[in-house]
């Protein structure tokens, strides 16, 4: 029986952090048997893990699927190129934009919807040092804000 609703594997915390993120896609994945069973233990870390676009197709490079721990000498190899299934337009659109702009694509999650493994793939721009001190003191300010109207809300 299908599993129903989305099921999160894995994220990349510092993605939203490093870059800033323009539009964001859906994407399948094409794995082998034993990087699914070892992705059902939770065992996958997209930290340097980014996509590239080679003759018209989007490979996932860098992403880390440890092998599965019941898995024989048919075991996949932890680091190795995956392919994304996307539709020809939307390649189309990416190879466009990735080309003409310093853009970059950044997995931002990997999960399971629906029983099968996707991938929420962002289109990004990276942030400069003073871009992210920035991000930073205005999280800060809105922190702040928000912590002074409950203590007056409360009456404090």
């Amino acid at each position: 029986m299908k599993e129903k609703g989305r099921k999160a594997i894995a994220t990349n915390r510092k993605a939203r952090h490093n870059y800033t993120i323009l539009d964001t896609y859906e994407a399948g994945v094409a794995l082998l048997g034993t990087e699914v069973k070892s992705l059902r233990d939770g065992k996958a870390s997209l930290v340097d893990a980014f996509a590239t676009i080679d003759d018209g197709e989007v490979w996932l490079r860098g992403l880390h699927i440890a092998e599965y721990g019941q898995g024989s000498w048919t075991n996949h190899a932890p680091l190795r190129n995956r392919k994304l299934l996307l539709h020809r337009r939307e390649i189309d659109n990416l190879v466009g934009k990735v080309r003409d702009g310093n853009l970059t694509l950044v997995p931002l999650s990997l999960y399971f919807s629906d029983g099968r493994v996707k991938v929420e793939l962002a289109l990004a721009r990276g942030k400069q040092a003073h871009d992210k001190r920035h991000d930073l003191a205005k999280r800060t300010a809105q922190r702040e804000v928000e912590r002074e109207l409950g203590r007056r809300v409360k009456g404090m």
